[in-house]
């Protein structure tokens, strides 16, 4: 899954000792996304490797590829987003932004778009009621 967004946080590395005995490190950020209502995502950089390919910046746009895991403790339920991957810039704008426009065909009329942002009353109908059965007598400049 993907996640594009602005870093708006930098919290602080963590690091400890496993059971096992290795050492880890976990880098936490908070990304703001760009849409219409911005959500904020909590999400972690795992192992000191990805840590240091990935670094991040504050204000920085960036695409973040990340798996999503749930698991219980004691009854209760904790998700995270782990980050594999964080893409400097907005990569997925370009496969997202709409095509260009296609040219008038022959069979679609080019006044046609005018047409439909004119007001009503300028083309003949300010009296007529659509839903009135009375305007069927062909004075209705309805197509059916």
């Amino acid at each position: 899954m993907e996640v594009v967004g602005k870093i708006i946080q930098v919290l602080p590395e963590q690091s400890g000792i496993g059971k096992n005995g290795n050492p880890w490190k976990v880098q936490p950020y908070v990304l703001e996304t760009l849409d219409q209502y911005p959500r904020k995502v909590h999400f972690e950089v795992f192992g000191e490797d990805r840590i240091k390919q990935n670094p991040c910046a504050i204000d920085e746009l960036v695409t973040v590829s990340f798996d999503i895991e749930s698991r219980e403790f004691n009854g209760r339920w904790y998700t995270s987003i782990r980050a594999w991957r964080i893409q400097q810039g907005d990569t997925t704008q370009q496969a997202a932004q709409p095509a260009p426009a296609a040219a008038p065909s022959a069979t679609a009329p080019a006044a046609a778009p005018q047409a439909a942002a004119q007001p009503m009353e300028s083309m003949g109908a300010a009296n007529v009621d659509p839903f009135d059965a009375s305007a069927a007598d062909g004075t209705s400049d309805l197509p059916f």
